[in-house]
């Protein structure tokens, strides 16, 4: 089994989730920012915390950079970028949901 790196999520991921997201579900149960950080981010976590160096490349030639497109229990598709920090946790960046 793999090793599991700690994961933390940067104050801009979550500013960026807030823009896409709104504190109460939407009128035709669109989720909310609690619920995306309850059912969505979990897996999420742990695919960074156990898989980066499996996961996608953002930018060529840097390595600690990664990214995870995915589909999500309730958002239909995800895309979230990660960097491996130095003292080899992963900081979650950004956040682009198609909602």
């Amino acid at each position: 089994m793999s090793e599991r790196r700690p994961v933390r999520v940067d104050p801009r991921f979550l500013e960026q989730l807030d823009a896409q997201l709104g504190e109460e579900r939407g009128p035709n149960g669109e989720p909310s920012r609690i619920d995306f950080l309850r059912f969505e981010l979990p897996a999420i976590e742990d695919d960074f915390a156990l898989r980066f160096e499996e996961l996608g490349e953002v930018i060529p030639g840097r390595p600690d950079y990664r990214q995870i497109i995915t589909t999500g229990r309730l958002v239909p598709a995800i895309a979230i970028v990660g960097q491996l920090t130095a003292d080899g946790s992963v900081l979650l960046l950004g956040v682009e949901l198609d909602a």
